[in-house]
């Protein structure tokens, strides 16, 4: 979940009474804005997009199968870099196809139930990769700060523990806002000002109260995105302290060559949600939130892979054998 701080341009409408419900028509499918208003660029931004798309999926897909199939990589730093790709997948998946075929067809409508069923995946895709990342965190300050107890405790029961949590706890999260969504009736109008499916442009087109649906995203960015970054902040104080206190040099870049990729995507994943919904109200535009939009759905997954591809000897060795042994 992000950190929706758009939420206080929701008006907060009292409920239609009966009588005044029974002269709406309900919405059944709603229209994505997307970039209509730039009809010149929608080729351009098809090449694009569809290049992020086709990057993201490969590059998220060889680092899983590299995983999988290199048993050097069965340690916990790697088992979670596996969710996130996992994760990583599941969050572009969710919106680039209907946004490639908004730019390309004239017909770029959504039906309600898919309206749905892209906003759970990508509040749980997208949630889930905040708590991840506070997770990978917390591996790397016990690798860090305490590498006696590491193999103790970051053992594979609680490494399996911490992922199985991290996705039905999303998953959970994702239900309840979906669910409060499900409630609410749209009367018209039906044009969402996003390319996908999003909490804040939906509880503006709703012609009843949004009330609970306000208070329970405010909870959830809290806790994701507020406490998730004050925790992964805490914890690189502690990684970054312990390193200092290393004697050798040679100790010190080993040390944070573990932990540099992980601190780039948390510093670029963060950087996109607080631009994306940190801000006074009175600077809100679509513009914006749709340049937000590109930047944690489908520029972030790209540059996950790449960024722990390229720094990273092992998952690179571990690439080179995969495509080694594909060949043969």
């Amino acid at each position: 979940m992000k950190l929706w701080v758009e939420i206080h341009l929701i008006v907060l409408e009292t409920p239609l009474s009966p009588r005044t419900m029974s002269n709406q028509t309900l919405v059944t499918e709603f229209i994505l804005q997307g970039f209509s208003e730039h009809p010149e660029y929608h080729m351009l931004l098809f090449s694009c997009f569809l290049s992020l798309y086709s990057v993201a999926l490969i590059g998220n897909i060889l680092i899983i199968l590299a995983i999988t199939f290199n048993s050097g990589l069965h340690i916990p730093m790697y088992f979670f870099l596996f969710n996130l790709a996992t994760m990583d997948i599941i969050c572009t998946s969710s919106i680039m196809p209907k946004a490639l075929e908004g730019l390309v067809s004239k017909d770029s409508s959504i039906s309600y139930r898919g309206c749905m069923a892209q906003l759970y995946f990508l509040i749980w895709s997208a949630s889930s990769e905040l708590l991840l990342l506070t997770v990978m965190a917390y591996d790397r300050y016990t690798a860090i700060c305490h590498p006696l107890y590491y193999s103790t405790t970051m053992n594979k029961a609680f490494c399996c523990k911490l992922a199985l949590g991290v996705w039905a706890l999303c998953a959970f999260n994702a239900a309840i806002h979906t669910g409060l969504m499900l409630r609410l009736n749209f009367c018209g109008p039906n044009v969402i000002t996003h390319f996908f499916c999003e909490a804040p442009p939906l509880l503006l087109l709703s012609c009843s109260s949004t009330y609970v649906n306000s208070i329970m995203i405010v909870l959830a960015d809290a806790f994701y995105g507020i406490l998730n970054f004050l925790m992964t902040i805490v914890s690189y104080g502690f990684i970054i302290s312990s390193i200092l206190k290393m004697r050798t040099a040679e100790g010190k870049k080993k040390a944070f060559s573990t932990c540099s990729s992980h601190l780039i995507v948390v510093c670029m994943y963060y950087t996109a949600v607080f631009y994306a919904y940190i801000s006074p109200v009175s600077s809100y535009s679509a513009e914006k939130s749709k340049l937000a939009g590109v930047l944690y759905t489908m520029l972030s997954p790209t540059l996950n892979p790449l960024i722990y591809t390229l720094r990273n000897k092992e998952v690179k060795a571990a690439l080179g054998k995969l495509f080694t042994f594909s060949r043969n």
